[in-house]
This record gives C-alpha cells, structure tokens and sequence, in this order.
C-alpha cells in the first residue's frame, strides 16, 4: 500500500491565531465552537486569514457481497438506482451541493451494474461489488490498494481545480455491516452494541444481522491476522476504502475534510488506525441517533457539529453542516477587535 506524509500542523502560529480570536468584539468563548473550527482551519492553513476555496464533494458508490445475506432492508439494485439518480439531479445530496456550492463528483467505484454509458458518472469501477465476508475477504491486496490509490486522485483533481475543502459520502447498500464490525473491532466493542437498524430493519432484522456478522467476524478472527490493513480489506467495500484513501490524500495535501455520518465516520476512524495525526485536518460534522455512531466518536475523541437524525447517507451532514464551518471562517476573517471597534476590552 502507499504511504501517506501526513505531518501535524506547526504550532508557531496557535499563540497568534488564538489572540486574535479571543480579541475579537466578542465575549471571550461566546462563539463556542465556531471559535474551535475557526483555530483548526487557521492551524491548518497556518495562516490568520484563513480561505475556503472551491469545496469538492466525492459521491462514491459500490455494492457489497454481505448484502446477499439479508443484513439490510434496501436490495442493491437501489444502489445503480440511486446512482442514475443522482446524474439527474434528483438525490438529497444533488440538492445541498447545489445550495452551497460544491462541485459534485458521482463515483463509480464497485457497483455491481454497468454505468460506465452513463453519463455523469466517472467510471472507476475495481469489481462489481466485494466479495461476501461471511465466506471470504471482501477483497484481495491489489482490490484494496486500488480503492486507495483512486481516493487519493479525485482527491488530486479536486485540488487542481483549486479546491481546499472536501466532503465525502457514499451509496452502497449493506455498508453499515463492514462500519459495525470496524467499530467491534478497532475499539473492543462487543458486536451486539455496534449493530443497528441500517436503513431501517426492524427488531428481527436487526437479531438476524447481528447473527450473521457474528459469524463473519468469529471466522475472521480465526485467521489471526488482526493488522489494520487486513481488518480494512476483508470486510471493507470500495466507496469505503476509496474514502478512505481520499480522507489521508486529503490531510497529506493539508485540505479540510468533512466527515458526515456513521458510514464515513467507519472510514475516518479506519483512516486515523493506520494514520492518527490525519485528525488535524478532519471536521466531523453529524451525530446519527444510532448508539453505535455515537460510540464510534466517542472512540475517535470527536465532537460533531450536528445531530439531525440523518441516516440517508451521502454526505448530506457534512453538506448540511458546511455553513458552520463558513460562519467559523467569516467570523474570523470579518468581525472586528476590540481596538478597531472602540469597545473596552473587560476581560
């Protein structure tokens, strides 16, 4: 697999960017949170007026074997379904992209249909789906370290056009079955509080793909292989590990990631496994109602900025929050000081 130069922001300039935002005309922490996006995006860019240039939004789709066990209310056929939706404008993630501005790029990474005739959708199909982890690896090395390679050029063609802030989201039916056994296995978590209602199973659903997971991940943990990467590549699907490898090209290109919900936040919390310093340059941006989710970050040490009880998926809370992330910036590029506005600074 590549590796990523992913380096912590330098910290000679937190003295200065956090002076001036306390000393803007404000109360000192008045602002909460946008004051903490404000610091990470100054850190980031390392500058004291930071810019967000160009926002990019990756759409990756891909199908998953474990689908065909009945682990999820939706068949995958909705997936090429959704994804000639989208080419018509029509999705919910077509809707917020247009309404804040980003460049949507629709991906087809592993979707067990042909669109490679369908216009408005970059072809960069690696399998028609993963394998089914209940009986084998989702996919093999050179499966995984093409997800990551691709990740890592839409992301170096977002940046050519001059992009510097990223979201990402997925369509891929089955994929919070690889996003519950992550979280079971990256942070010791028994598998019964990591599995939940996907895209809407009910109670016996839900008992049936927890038993099905279960016997996935006791055949998994028989291998005794329990790196990272393996974890990632045997029960991972293409828009996933693809995000992934977009999440670290990302942070080594020192651009501000969005993270959206419980299918992404798996990917960022696999990306920080491999590298933790990409953290710096992540904004999670949604809370699903979903224990598990809340659980996954929890593990990371990460504070959303929404909780909406989406669960479409598709980025739509990274895209929902993005007008936070520009208040943060305008905040700390347009409100005046206390000098400049002759307001007697009282603390």
């Amino acid at each position: 697999m590549r590796t990523f130069n992913i380096t912590v922001p330098d910290t000679a300039m937190a003295e200065s960017i956090r002076e001036k935002i306390d000393n803007l005309n404000k109360p000192k922490g008045a602002l909460g949170m946008l004051e903490e996006l404000a610091f990470q995006i100054c850190m980031v860019q390392q500058t004291l007026t930071p810019r967000l240039t160009h926002p990019c939004h990756l759409l990756l789709g891909g199908d998953h074997g474990i689908e065909r066990e009945g682990v999820s209310l939706s068949p995958r056929e909705v997936t090429w379904q959704q994804m000639k939706n989208f080419t018509r404008g029509g999705g919910g993630v077509n809707m917020f992209c247009r309404q804040h501005g980003f460049k949507l790029r629709i991906v087809d990474v592993g979707v067990d249909y042909d669109l490679s005739t369908t216009q408005g959708i970059i072809d960069m199909k690696i399998a028609r789906g993963t394998n089914n982890f209940l009986y084998k690896a989702a996919m093999n090395d050179m499966q995984f370290n093409r997800a990551i390679d691709t990740g890592s050029m839409l992301v170096d063609e977002c940046a050519a056009e001059g992009c510097n802030i990223l979201a990402i989201g997925e369509m891929g039916i089955g994929n919070t079955s690889p996003s519950s056994i992550w979280l079971s296995l990256f942070a010791s978590i028994p598998l019964q509080e990591c599995v939940g209602a996907g895209s809407g199973l009910d109670k016996r659903g839900i008992s049936h793909k927890l038993y099905v997971l279960d016997e996935a991940l006791q055949r998994f943990m028989a291998i005794g292989d329990l790196s990272t990467e393996n974890i990632i590549r045997y029960f991972g699907g293409y828009e996933m590990v693809t995000a992934i490898g977009a999440m670290l090209r990302g942070a080594e290109r020192k651009m501000i990631v969005l993270v959206d919900g419980f299918i992404m936040s798996a990917c960022a919390m696999a990306a920080l496994e491999m590298y933790p310093q990409a953290k710096n340059y992540m904004i999670f941006t949604h809370s699903g109602d979903e224990k598990a989710h809340r659980s996954m970050l929890e593990y990371m040490g990460a504070k959303p900025l929404l909780s909406l009880g989406l669960r479409l998926g598709e980025g739509t809370g990274a895209l929902c929050a993005y007008p936070i992330v520009d208040s943060a910036v305008r905040m700390v590029n347009e409100m005046n000081n206390f000098s400049n506005a002759n307001i007697t600074k009282y603390f």
